[in-house]
């Protein structure tokens, strides 16, 4: 049925559409001019197909969001939620003819609160904003994904993402306590908690976390949130290899430690920061590692880190003495995927996630791979969690260069499952990972995911093509 409406005449469907919406919309809320739609065709992940809108709407009210949902019911129209496209699996790509569902207007912190500590947002904040907000009154929300200072909430939540402090206080999921959402007919649907503890059914707020927008819409967000920790010191070891870096984490991991930071950047990565930013990372290294403390003796801690470092084959080991110097470091790390894009122009973002007791063997395997291919390949990590970032540098208008970026890039998906791992450790299934998430879950797992879409979205009008 979703396939016959856009296979109608687009101007009588478009036009019988937008005037559905526009019952109980602003005009200035719907969008219609092609060159402005367009737009908001697609995220940021590179080889992910990229339908035409039909029509963009921005609402700003819970109640304008049902009304979109009823009248994409009646009409069977597809549905896609956005929050600031800042995605890399294509979870956010428009298919023909649908709806996009623009949620960046909905950016009010509705609430926070000390004694509880929580926030209630609505999905268009932006993370950084809900950080400064929280961090004035005492409190920290932890996640803190790379593109913080753009990303919404709305979609952290719908793509389960992740961030630098991972390794100490977890991803998304482990702060959204309750939900609002709008399930696709329209009705208005709330999950979750707002006490500390909470086990009543089934863990439905769990459930959208992930879904990729294909469940429902998240309209606001109980999260949260922490005391907010005293300022991190950040230290540098550079080691002459991968294999020495990543034995180090081990030893740190094994050891007790708990870092509120622990990356990895790779000769190739530290060399692009360098021509991108000229920040005087040592390019005689083979692997760099940052890793912090928030603890109340961050030094203490730097230093019997550092000597974990050494003992693995550090060649040299330097703390940050003051706050200033751990941004300075923790800046290079965050201009990570900027550079490498920087080198030839595209690249894809792989986010493939191990065990760490084998995060050295996936370095070393994507070496091959980049070799074989004749590619580069720059490695960033989340070590503590052996979440990593492959980024595969290629020439777009280079059709040769371009299958091999490709083929590369599914190597090393294929290298992470043989190690243990999974596809995705933050970054989501989209379009991108399809065939991917069908291997890595098996076709039981993949019937029974199906299953639980079809309850909440049984005419599959919420982001159709993406996860299945």
């Amino acid at each position: 049925m979703i396939m016959s409406r856009i296979e109608a005449p687009r101007d009588e469907v478009t036009g019988n559409l937008v005037d559905r919406l526009l019952t109980a919309l602003p005009a200035e809320a719907v969008l219609t001019d092609p060159d402005v739609t367009v737009s908001y065709a697609n995220d940021m992940a590179s080889f992910c197909p990229a339908g035409t809108p039909a029509v963009v709407v921005l609402p700003r009210t819970v109640e304008q969001v049902q009304h979109v949902m009823r009248i994409a019911t009646e009409l069977r129209a597809p549905v896609v939620p956005q929050g600031a496209r800042t995605g890399l699996s294509g979870a956010a790509n428009a298919s023909d003819g649908c709806i996009v569902l623009s949620l960046t207007r909905m950016d009010r912190i509705l609430e926070i609160n000390p004694v509880d500590r929580i926030a209630v947002v609505e999905p268009g904040v932006v993370n950084a904003t809900l950080s400064r907000a929280v961090n004035e009154l005492g409190l920290y929300y932890p996640p803190d994904p790379s593109s913080w200072e753009m990303c919404t909430i709305g979609g952290n939540i719908g793509t389960a993402s992740g961030g630098l402090c991972c390794v100490k206080y977890g991803v998304t999921a482990e702060y959204v306590l309750g939900l609002d959402v709008v399930l696709a007919d329209g009705r208005l649907m709330s999950t979750g908690r707002r006490t500390a503890k909470g086990v009543a059914g089934y863990d439905l707020t769990r459930l959208f976390v992930g879904s990729e927008g294909s469940l429902g819409i998240v309209v606001r967000a109980v999260l949260g949130l922490r005391p907010k920790p005293p300022e991190q010191l950040v230290l540098a070891a550079e080691f002459s290899s991968g294999a020495a870096a990543c034995d180090a984490v081990c030893r740190i991991m094994e050891g007790g430690h708990v870092p509120s930071l622990l990356e990895l950047m790779d000769r190739t990565t530290v060399k692009a920061v360098n021509d991108l930013a000229h920040m005087g990372l040592p390019e005689t290294t083979e692997a760099l590692l940052l890793a912090a403390f928030d603890t109340t003796d961050p030094a203490a801690d730097l230093a019997a880190l550092g000597a974990l470092c050494e003992a693995a084959g550090a060649t040299q080991v330097v703390p940050a003495e003051d706050a200033a110097e751990s941004e300075l470091l923790l800046q290079a790390r965050r201009l990570s995927l900027t550079a490498l894009e920087a080198v030839k122009g595209t690249t894809m973002i792989d986010d493939v996630c191990v065990p760490r007791s084998r995060l050295g063997e996936l370095l070393e395997g994507t070496e091959r791979i980049a070799e074989k291919h004749r590619l580069t390949i720059g490695v960033v990590a989340h070590a503590g969690d052996g979440n990593t970032h492959p980024t595969v540098c290629f020439d777009a208008a280079d059709p040769d260069e371009s299958r091999r970026a490709r083929e590369s890039f599914d190597e090393i998906m294929a290298l992470g499952l043989e190690l243990g791992g999974t596809i995705t450790g933050e970054h989501g299934v989209g379009v991108l990972k399809k065939e991917w998430l069908a291997r890595e879950i098996g076709p039981v797992g993949v019937e029974m995911q199906r299953a639980v879409k079809g309850v909440f979205d049984p005419l599959g009008i919420l982001n159709p093509g993406k996860l299945f």
